[in-house]
């Protein structure tokens, strides 16, 4: 099923929020990388396309949602202490790794390192999501990383509350319909 709705931005890792723009289940089941301008418009929104693209290179939302599906089955392998294939993750980070340089600053009389995506293709636009699905996996605590307790919810998030306790993909949202449900519950048959 496809929609309009804009994409939850609410896991605290760029990889994770990747993996939210498919969620629900059922009939209920949201897609938010309908076509090739909305994964360019959630590349923008997420924070890691700034440069103008006016066109999109063609075939970026099969790619998009294959790098989703791989990142998705790679969390929950690496989770359960599985090994699973990370083909399509590792053929953005290679086609798509950045050009790295230095340039001299005048201003400042110094040199300063700048990344440069190698081109705006495919790979090298989803490059950054596939980085920060690699950080997460080697170097993070992979217990953070939480789908949200209510009942009809499957958005992931990393829990990087001090008391890592949370359960909810958001308060506003999912937490606040669990809590008013169970005071409705206890009202009942209090």
């Amino acid at each position: 099923m496809s929609s309009n709705i804009a994409p939850p931005f609410i896991a605290s890792n760029l990889a994770l929020d990747f993996i939210n723009t498919q969620f629900g289940v059922g009939e209920e089941r949201q897609e938010c990388l309908d076509d090739d301008s909305s994964v360019i418009a959630w590349l923008q929104q997420a924070g890691v396309l700034t440069d103008l693209c006016e066109t999109p290179p063609a075939g970026i939302t099969k790619l998009a949602r294959e790098l989703r599906d791989n990142m998705r089955d790679l969390l929950i392998s690496a989770q359960q202490g599985c090994a699973a294939d990370p083909a399509v993750v590792n053929h953005v980070l290679e086609k798509g790794c950045p050009v790295e340089k230095i340039e001299w600053e005048p201003t400042e009389a110094v040199f300063q390192k700048k990344i440069d995506k190698r081109n705006m293709d495919s790979e090298s636009l989803l490059q950054p999501v596939a980085a920060s699905l690699v950080q997460l996996l080697t170097e993070e605590d992979l217990q953070l990383v939480k789908q949200c307790e209510a009942s009809d919810c499957v958005l992931l998030f990393h829990d990087q509350t001090k008391s890592h306790r949370r359960r909810w993909c958001s308060m506003a949202t999912c937490g606040n319909r669990m809590k008013a449900a169970a005071h409705r519950a206890r009202k009942k048959t209090g």
